[in-house]
């Protein structure tokens, strides 16, 4: 095949040549393997927190915020006792920002890009939730001192506008087994992040001092 004829064929949707021939390059192509979606999967999607939605947000000690911004895109992990997000009213979402290593990635994105998912999880249940929304970032004091936990404030609140909020099946909790206690690991059976930070350093930073000192720094600092 000619580069003209290359060309026009992944314009109109075709593979790449090659060895990249398998590469997806439309919509439609994309769509043409999986074919039309389930119907109960589009028509469990709603713009609102429903009272039903609602008990998952207060069953979860655990969510993922996912943003997108210049740099790139950002998930990370926040947690807190159950119920730590709010629910303000059924399209509102109230967040609170923890202390943590003051990198900001998610924040930085929220202030440029105010587009977020949420996956909130339950522990034991297989069946997750999942919001997509707008968020922006409050330091109102009042709203602030309502998350107060062992007398100190989050920096921020991070205010969640849903707009697609639905439930996802268990099928990847199901596969992974994720919480069933028999495939658990053991700290010992991964590298450390100290181990970690010395091999990226090469050696600039003690990763047996970095590992010693960590659960003394998570007393001083987890909230």
């Amino acid at each position: 095949m000619d580069r003209a004829n290359s060309t026009s064929s992944v314009a109109a949707g075709g593979a790449h040549p090659g060895a990249d021939g398998d590469v997806i390059g439309s919509i439609a192509a994309l769509e043409g393997l999986y074919g039309d979606p389930v119907p109960a999967a589009v028509v469990k999607e709603i713009d609102h927190i429903s009272p039903l939605h609602r008990a998952y947000i207060e069953a979860s000690p655990f969510m993922v915020l996912a943003t997108s911004g210049p740099d790139g895109l950002d998930c990370s992990p926040r947690g807190d006792p159950a119920g730590f997000v709010r629910v303000a009213d059924p399209r509102t979402l109230l967040l609170p920002d923890r202390r943590g290593n003051n990198r900001l990635d998610s924040l930085r994105n929220i202030v440029t890009d105010p587009r977020v998912a949420l996956l909130f999880l339950v522990p034991g249940i297989g069946v997750t939730l999942r919001v997509n929304g707008r968020a922006r970032l409050r330091t109102d004091e009042a709203l602030r001192a309502g998350f107060a936990m062992d007398g100190k404030l989050p920096t921020l609140v991070v205010e969640i506008t849903a707009e697609r909020v639905y439930t996802q099946c268990p099928k990847a909790l199901v596969r992974s087994n994720l919480w069933d206690p028999a495939g658990h690991r053991t700290a010992d059976e991964l590298p450390t992040v100290g181990q970690i930070m010395a091999a990226i350093t090469g050696g600039e930073i003690d990763g047996a001092a970095y590992d010693a000192d960590y659960p003394q720094r998570l007393r001083e600092t987890i909230y």
